[in-house]
């Protein structure tokens, strides 16, 4: 069980904000094989105080989508406050603030992980999005573990992290990398457990190197944090969650889901996708979601491939009647980051898909 204020969570297994990815249609299927707070992608503030058609999309919660967390980034304290209160007010249940974006764009304009230079800045940030919305939505934080290795990156880590939580902030995300390591290199996991040490009783969550569900279990077992955050390990990979209920009642780590069986959630996918976008948007915006998928394939390299270039509802269908057909007898499915079946096809180039690793805030 995990609280985040008046929240109650029956498991301590949230999806992430993942800019590009986690929409409504991503955050259904996760709900719909275990997950039950999901976040949806990263906004900023600015594009919800402007107005437009972009902001009426990020206002329409459905209602079969809670709890439901909004991510919040901006550079300018005095918009966070109205922005979070607009969230709260079109149905969001949790206000999560962004400073952990290590992206060069979004440092330049003094945003997401930025704010980890400057205390004061951040705290007034998180100031001023609690007294918008503290009284009647938790107020959560997203953060790295510090600008970079400087004794002075963590200094400003733990003073923010102090005053978020005097704030009344109910709960701290840390992810393991900092901001300069962007996306290179191992999450220090030694420093998350040093943080929840120093927490003591404040909620605090952990993130990074999250791929399986025996990866958030090692987690929270070597860190004691209350519950754990999983970005890309979510991506293509909805039973996660079911995968880390099992783990959590000391059931064994299930079988991932047959060849077919994959189809079967793929289709699922692209059918919430196409509700959602329409049959033109829809398959373009699948190809990132299928390459993922690929990677439990047998055929990994191939089946990514296949989805690269896959641009029309009759190609997605296709790929899925080909390399998901449920008369062929398949090699056994592959867990994330295990080894392919070889042969098959040369490595796919993916460019055209448009499909980019730096998701995780």
């Amino acid at each position: 069980m995990l609280r985040l204020g008046r929240l109650t969570i029956d498991v301590p297994f949230v999806q992430a904000a993942l800019s590009g990815y986690s929409d409504v249609a991503m955050r259904r299927m996760s709900r719909r094989y275990g997950c039950q707070y999901a976040l949806g992608g990263v906004v900023l503030d600015q594009t919800v105080l402007q107005g437009g058609k972009k902001r009426a999309q990020i206002l329409n919660v459905a209602d079969d989508d809670h709890p439901v967390g909004a991510q919040l980034m901006g550079a300018l304290p005095e918009a966070f406050g109205p922005a979070a209160a607009d969230l709260s007010d079109a149905g969001y249940d949790v206000i999560d603030i962004n400073f952990g974006c290590p992206v060069r764009k979004v440092l330049g304009r003094c945003r997401g992980g930025f704010h980890l230079s400057q205390p004061p800045v951040a705290l007034e940030i998180v100031r001023r999005v609690y007294d918008a919305v503290g009284d009647r939505r938790p107020v959560t934080v997203k953060m790295r573990r510090g600008m970079d290795d400087s004794p002075d990156s963590e200094r400003h880590f733990f003073a923010i992290l102090d005053g978020v939580f005097e704030i009344g902030a109910s709960a701290v995300t840390v992810h393991g990398r900092s901001v300069a390591q962007r996306y290179v290199g191992p999450a220090d996991w030694s420093f998350i457990a040093r943080v929840k040490r120093h927490a003591g009783d404040g909620v605090i969550l952990g993130s990074g190197d999250l791929y399986t569900a025996e990866d958030c279990m090692a987690m929270m077992r070597e860190t004691g944090v209350d519950g754990v955050t999983i970005a890309r390990g979510s991506i293509g990979q909805p039973w996660v969650f079911d995968e880390c209920r099992a783990l959590a009642a000391g059931l064994p780590w299930p079988d991932p889901p047959t060849v077919p069986g994959q189809g079967r959630i793929i289709r699922e996918h692209f059918d919430e996708c196409s509700a959602v976008y329409g049959p033109v948007i829809a398959p373009r915006l699948m190809r990132k979601f299928g390459i993922k998928y690929a990677d439990h394939h047998p055929y990994r390299r191939s089946v990514r491939d296949a989805f690269c270039s896959a641009s029309t509802p009759h190609d997605l269908r296709r790929i899925l009647d080909e390399w998901y057909d449920s008369q062929v007898e398949w090699p056994p499915a592959r867990r994330r980051n295990e080894p392919s079946q070889p042969g098959r096809s040369s490595p796919p180039t993916c460019a055209a898909a448009g499909v980019e690793d730096d998701v995780e805030p």
